[in-house]
């Protein structure tokens, strides 16, 4: 999720889809850097987002009027998905330039937040090669945005123009990105705990999943108490449904309680298949489960630390997410009718340690058959509002 910052006005109710929501344009490349990286790519790729991201509380419905504007920044899982998109896209072009017949599959994105963005300009993001092999490449991406607003005053559906904006003076993100080769089992083995859908079949088994009341638009106790259960809001790429775990979590300490999100695609993707270079393949399916992963997970942990009536800050410092197989087993299944089982993946979120005003989240990303694929660790800022006190004890 995104810091505080700087208040916007875009305001977005269309759900858009990964395509649309991802969607980068690339810019011609810098003349005062090095000609080429490893392996002959390209030293520096510049690519510039196209759609405006997600604003958090922007999407409260009419009867929410009376509630702050609890974000003032872009969704911090947008660069975060989307860096990872634009070192995909560098990557498969350099695959098909080197005729590698093998595709590697987004690995890992390990990310770094160090300014809010901002909903009513693009990202920028400058793509750099750092090792490439028949095994295993990296990438590291830095994401800037424009010192002032999109010349659209919509602030949305961002002109090429942009580009040509005076920068903000450091970037707001940067990240390193692994990709790796497809490997089976070593001598057939694979081991995880057992799946929540087994360790948790009780509380799963008392409802459908599209019974299960929506993901909250802002996951903060006061909010929800406030506005209901029901809204949808404008959360792109996935639907999401937030399991009722009270029960299971009453009385337990902070770090043993759990969170069940069920998630699906909102829109169809296309087939994880060879595509010409669009960049629609496994690896947009990894993109859309670390996307959705950075939602409500620190709002979630300063409900359980008490916070719920009283958050004053919560944003992400760093977030990694690792893949553990294949990045075709990360694949989504679309389905139209929400009863299909198949069709819902859930993340398990867990909240292993808290204090020095951040907390950990550890969320687990497991497919509808039970095996765990991914992990998403993040470390953010969780902090109560308090009135400070001065060095004599006066406010």
């Amino acid at each position: 999720m995104a810091a505080a910052g700087n208040a916007t006005t875009v305001q977005q109710h269309v759900r858009l889809s990964f395509q649309e929501s991802m969607s980068l344009v690339e810019l011609p490349a810098p003349k005062d850097v090095m000609p080429r990286g490893p392996a002959g790519s390209p030293a520096v790729r510049k690519f510039m987002s196209t759609r405006a991201a997600y604003l958090p509380t922007s999407d409260y419905p009419s009867d929410g009027g009376k509630l702050p504007k609890l974000h003032t920044a872009a969704f911090g899982g947008h660069v975060y998905a989307q860096a990872g998109y634009a070192a995909c896209k560098c990557w498969r072009d350099l695959e098909d330039k080197r005729g590698m017949s093998e595709r590697q599959g987004l690995h890992t994105i390990h990310g770094y937040f160090t300014l809010a963005g901002k909903c009513d300009r693009p990202f920028i993001y400058d793509v750099t090669a750092v090792t490439v092999s028949r095994s295993l490449a990296t990438f590291i991406v830095t994401a800037y945005q424009p010192s002032e607003p999109s010349t659209n005053p919509q602030g949305d559906y961002f002109p090429l123009k942009d580009a040509s904006l005076p920068l903000l003076d450091g970037p707001c993100f940067t990240a390193l990105c692994s990709f790796k080769l497809a490997e089976p089992h070593s001598a057939g083995v694979s081991a995880q705990e057992e799946a929540p859908q087994i360790r948790f079949r009780e509380v799963l088994s008392s409802r459908r999943p599209k019974e299960w009341l929506p993901a909250p638009i802002a996951d903060i106790d006061a909010v929800v108490e406030f506005l209901g259960g029901h809204h949808v809001g404008a959360f792109p790429m996935v639907d999401m449904k937030k399991v009722d775990m009270t029960v299971f979590n009453e009385g337990k300490p902070y770090h043993e309680r759990r969170e069940l999100i069920l998630y699906r695609l909102l829109k169809p993707l296309p087939p994880a298949v060879d595509d010409g270079g669009s960049g629609h393949d496994a690896n947009s399916h990894v993109l859309v489960h670390a996307y959705a992963a950075d939602r409500n997970g620190l709002l979630m942990a300063g409900n359980h630390l008490g916070f719920g009536y009283s958050m004053g800050k919560a944003a992400t410092i760093s977030n990694t997410f690792v893949v553990h197989v294949n990045a075709d087993e990360a694949v989504m299944r679309y389905c139209e009718d929400e009863d299909v089982s198949e069709g819902w993946w859930m993340q398990e979120v867990c909240f292993p340690r808290a204090g020095a005003g951040r907390g950990i989240i550890l969320n687990k990303i497991w497919s509808p058959e039970g095996v765990h694929v991914a992990t998403e660790y993040q470390d953010g800022i969780i902090r109560s509002w308090e009135k400070r006190l001065d060095n004599k004890g006066k406010l």
